[in-house]
């Protein structure tokens, strides 16, 4: 927990320059670096990137992969941005960490990219999480919003509807699986992502937003984890879904792990993002293509359906030496005409407003038009230029909930919860020195 503090105020005090240590020699002005995890569809990357190079002539994308898991990409991409390095002119951001890299001055302002007009093409809540005081660090390139995914054949064959609680997924599943045992075939009811990562704040979130609790109060940032409706909500996870609803494995689940087990038709139910439709719907990667249907999340009896706020940005690293040729490359990428082949062709959920009502979008994602609604109201986890430290509270404090049955969720939550007001008087103690 130190370390990651620690790594957080460095980072929060660290004075934007453009001097580096490494050898000039190394960086062409010709050469675009692009530091980005494996987002999938690598075909449809290499089209969209060729197209990029072959309009501007003379200009090569050199992409540097890094972990899939966001937690580690992040790790990998702020030693890099702390280094100063020169070789990073390109980066994706998790959708957290703007205000950080903003803070850190690790990435560049790019309002001159989007004028006022321009920024009302996008999502409102999509540019909102890339500004910090008043200036825009990123572009959206994706949205993504928590999704259930089902089972359509099944849930047909046994005269149900999709669940609106999670108390009635749970009635739902637990009597198809066992009317589906005793044909042969063994599935579970749910599958989502319960490691100790990022994700597992995501999916945490929902199911406490769901509730009609919340992580923080978003005016004074003071935790209410500890709160009734919250605690609740894990109790729930813990004693109806872990090893219940769900196999006790998903706790070692990330997206990948838990998209196998419905793709493979194991699992009646799935939480996971928007791009899982084109995967589901692909007899080469899906045993269930032609099944599947979604729908909003469940919620609590007396809550509302909520969704966490996801999706990728690009922004221009503060110590780029191709600043222009940067965000010539971020504007194509960003543009209604790529945009609209990513969500084609990738199932990408797109962040331009105007997409949602264009045919041929919605002929290949029929759920968008339902699911622009989400979109629209999915909730943020908290804004915070110190946002690792205070993940990796909740991630310790969600993980052991779930884990150990013996734990009390009470305590558990109220040592959390020191630790992040810790984790705040420490920032506000920074910006006061």
């Amino acid at each position: 927990m130190a370390a990651v503090l620690a790594s957080a105020l460095i980072a929060l005090c660290i004075i934007t320059s453009h001097a580096s240590c490494s050898d000039p020699k190394r960086v062409s002005p010709n050469v675009l670096r692009f530091v980005t995890w494996n987002p999938g569809h690598p075909e449809v990357w290499k089209s969209i990137i060729a197209e990029f190079e072959k309009r501007n002539p003379g200009i090569t994308v050199i992409r540097e992969f890094g972990p899939s898991s966001s937690t580690s990409f992040h790790d990998m991409l702020a030693q890099k941005l702390r280094n100063r390095s020169p070789e990073v002119d390109v980066f994706f951001m998790d959708v957290i960490w703007v205000p950080e890299f903003a803070a850190a001055g690790w990435a560049d302002p790019i309002d001159e990219l989007l004028p006022p007009a321009e920024r009302e093409q996008f999502l409102p809540g999509a540019i909102a999480a890339n500004t910090c005081g008043g200036r825009l660090y990123g572009v959206p390139l994706f949205i993504d919003a928590g999704m259930l995914f089902y089972r359509s054949d099944l849930l047909r064959k046994y005269g149900y509807r999709p669940p609106a609680t999670w108390q009635e997924m749970e009635r739902q599943g637990l009597h198809i699986v066992r009317e589906e045992a005793r044909t042969g075939n063994d599935i579970c009811v749910f599958s989502a992502q319960f490691k100790q990562y990022e994700g597992l704040v995501c999916v945490m979130q929902e199911f406490i937003l769901g509730n009609n609790g919340r992580l923080f109060d978003p005016e004074t940032r003071v935790p209410e984890i500890q709160m009734p409706a919250a605690i609740e909500a894990v109790r729930y996870v813990r004693e109806h879904i872990i090893g219940r609803l769900a196999p006790r494995g998903v706790l070692t689940y990330q997206e990948p792990e838990s998209l196998a087990l419905f793709v493979q038709g194991r699992a009646l139910f799935h939480r996971n993002w928007p791009y899982v439709w084109e995967i589901a719907g692909d007899p080469r990667r899906s045993r269930i293509a032609g099944r599947v249907g979604v729908t909003y999340l469940p919620r609590f009896p007396g809550g509302r359906s909520r969704s966490t706020l996801g999706g990728w940005q690009l922004g221009v690293s503060a110590f780029s030496r191709n600043r222009k040729m940067a965000l010539g490359f971020i504007a194509f990428l960003t543009g209604a005409e790529i945009q609209k082949r990513f969500a084609i062709e990738a199932g990408r959920a797109p962040s331009r407003k105007e997409l949602y009502r264009d045919r041929e979008v919605l002929a290949a994602n029929p759920q968008f038009k339902e699911m622009k609604t989400v979109f629209l109201n999915a909730s943020p986890r908290p804004r915070t230029p110190l946002y690792p430290a205070v993940s990796d509270a909740l991630q310790r404090y969600f993980s052991t909930a779930l884990a150990d049955p013996d734990a009390s969720v009470e305590e558990e939550a109220g040592k959390a919860a020191d630790r992040i007001r810790w984790i705040e008087s420490m920032m506000r103690r920074s910006r006061a020195q």
